[in-house]
Parts: structure tokens; C-alpha cells; sequence
């Protein structure tokens, strides 16, 4: 892959449990930016997830369906080799708040270490949808109406939330 290919992509990776519309604001506008954007879906150990991994790529995919050059995969292990697997040089990052910031601060001076040829990349989340978390979600969804929801969540994820907080 020529140089000039490689620094026209980037790879946003999450947990993206589930996705959210600040993620999907993100890769929206990233998608402006580069030529091709890869969205990674991986595993956090720190998290206990409400969707399968498979859930997951599925609802991103159907949620970014009309992004031409957006791609999903699932991915394991650290993001600098996803990054680089995927012919890529730009790891891409949403932040929401003070607290994201230190915590990304801190994942890309490791990041740095780990590959020094691999950028991050920050884009703030639209002040609109700043305040959501997945946490958030898993608080809200069994009190909140569709509408309310739709407020935080693209549709396929709508009925995904539904189906795991009715069938418990």
C-alpha cells in the first residue's frame, strides 16, 4: 500500500456496546476526512457487555449502512496492530469529556510506545450527544419511551435494547 493510501485511512475502534449516536457522529464526519475508514469491534475486558460481539458488528454495520467508505470488522487484541493490519497509520478517537481526554491521553502515549508510526487522531462528539454512554443506555432504556431512546440510539439498535431488556 502506497503512502499516500495508507495516510487517507484511519480505524476508529470501541467496544461500541452498543452503538451510539455520538459514535455514529464521529465516524460521519471522520468519513469526510478520510478516504476510508475502518470501525473495529472488539472486546474490553474491563466491560461486561449487553450484546455479543456479533450483535455488536451487526448493529454498526446496519446503523453505518449508506457510508460508502466506511467498513466494520471485528477485531482482538491491541489497536495499533488492528490499525496496521488494516493498511492504516491513523487510529481515530471520539472524545466527550475532560475524562475521556485523560483517559485517551493516556492510551496514546502507550499507543506511541507500542508503534510510533501509528497517529491518533481526536474528534470531539457533537455537544448534542456529549453526555452519552453506554452505561447511560443500560440505565435509561428500561424507563425511556422509543422516542426518548431514538434521542441516543440510530433504530436498529432501538430494537436490539428492546429485545435484551424484555426477554430478562
Amino acid at each position: 500500500m502506497s503512502e499516500t493510501t495508507v495516510s487517507r485511512s484511519a480505524v476508529y475502534t470501541g467496544s461500541f456496546d452498543p452503538i451510539t449516536l455520538g459514535h455514529l457522529d464521529v465516524i460521519t464526519r471522520a468519513s469526510l476526512i478520510f478516504e476510508r475508514i475502518v470501525v473495529g469491534v472488539g472486546i474490553n475486558p474491563d466491560k461486561h457487555p449487553l450484546f455479543t460481539l456479533e450483535e455488536r458488528v451487526r448493529l454498526v454495520r446496519e446503523s453505518l449502512d449508506g457510508l460508502g467508505n466506511v467498513r466494520v470488522e471485528l477485531f482482538s487484541g491491541l489497536s495499533v496492530a488492528f490499525v496496521r493490519e488494516q493498511g492504516a497509520r491513523v487510529l481515530l478517537r471520539g472524545v466527550r469529556s475532560l475524562t475521556d481526554i485523560e483517559a485517551e491521553f493516556t492510551m496514546t502515549l502507550a499507543n506511541r510506545k507500542l508503534d510510533p508510526d501509528v497517529e491518533t487522531v481526536f474528534l470531539m462528539a457533537d455537544a448534542a450527544y456529549s453526555h452519552i454512554s453506554s452505561s447511560l443506555l443500560k440505565q435509561i432504556t428500561p424507563l425511556a419511551d422509543d422516542e426518548a431512546l431514538l434521542k441516543f440510539v440510530p433504530p436498529p439498535v432501538l430494537a436490539a435494547l428492546r429485545g435484551k431488556f424484555t426477554a430478562g
